[in-house]
C-alpha cells in the first residue's frame, strides 16, 4: 500500500510539483516551501526536487513519526 501512495504522489509530484509534496510533508514544510521557491523559479527546477525529495526521503518518514510518538 506505501508504495502506491508513493506512485501516485510521484504522479502528482510530475504534473504539480508543489502538490506532491504537500500530500507527503504537509503545508508548513520546509520541503514544500522550497519545492514552492523551485516550481516558481522553473517548472523542471520544481520537478526534479518534489521526485527527489519523495523517493529520498520517503522511507525516513514513519521513522519520525514513531519517534515522535515515542
Amino acid at each position: 500500500m506505501a508504495s502506491g501512495c508513493t506512485f501516485l504522489e510521484i504522479l502528482i509530484a510530475i504534473l504539480l510539483p508543489p502538490l506532491g509534496v504537500f500530500l507527503h510533508y504537509g503545508l508548513c514544510s520546509k520541503e514544500f516551501l522550497i519545492s514552492v521557491l523551485l516550481t516558481i523559479l522553473g517548472y523542471i527546477p520544481g520537478i526534479i526536487y518534489a521526485v527527489y525529495v519523495l523517493v529520498s526521503r520517503s522511507d525516513e518518514q514513519p521513522q519520525a513519526d514513531y519517534y515522535a510518538v515515542a
